[in-house]
């Protein structure tokens, strides 16, 4: 779907919720073979039940990504993604845990070009309980309607 909107449009404070999606052993599989992470911590069953959370971990980069993409539900030809800070994975997700994404509209602020702004949204994927699993600010530079007075 695709939503025009502009740098003004945006809202401090705005949140959007999406539906879940669990997180399956294929997903980890897959995973490991696209990025070559294949530590026991995601793959070996018999060695993680005798670590500390007795099963296998999804990758954080894996959480990351299926995020990221759960999140990415329109298509604002006004923004582009510029990156993503503080990203830090809080706390595990196992397989079959069902996740879900909370994006919040958190700064919006100027750009050094005066015909854009940069919109921060935080991202929060969520575990079936609402604790965070995975947090990022998302950095957007988004089109002015109107450019700045230089």
């Amino acid at each position: 779907m695709i939503v025009e909107r502009y740098f003004e449009d945006y809202l401090v404070g705005e949140t959007t919720l999406t539906s879940g999606r669990t997180i399956t052993e294929a997903d980890i599989v897959l995973h490991a073979g696209q990025t070559g992470d294949f530590f026991p911590h995601h793959m070996d069953a018999d060695w993680c039940a005798t670590q500390p959370f007795r099963q296998r971990i999804a990758h954080g980069t894996l959480v990351f990504s299926v995020g990221i993409g759960m999140a990415a539900s329109v298509i604002n030809p006004h923004s582009m993604s510029y990156g993503y800070d503080r990203l830090r994975f809080v706390r595990p997700v196992f397989i079959n845990d069902t996740i879900r994404v909370r994006t919040t509209i958190a700064e919006k602020r100027d750009h050094k070009r005066p015909d854009q702004g940069l919109v921060i949204e935080n991202v929060e994927v969520l575990k079936k309980d609402d604790s965070v699993a995975l947090f990022a600010s998302h950095i957007h530079i988004v089109t002015r309607r109107e450019a700045l007075a230089a």
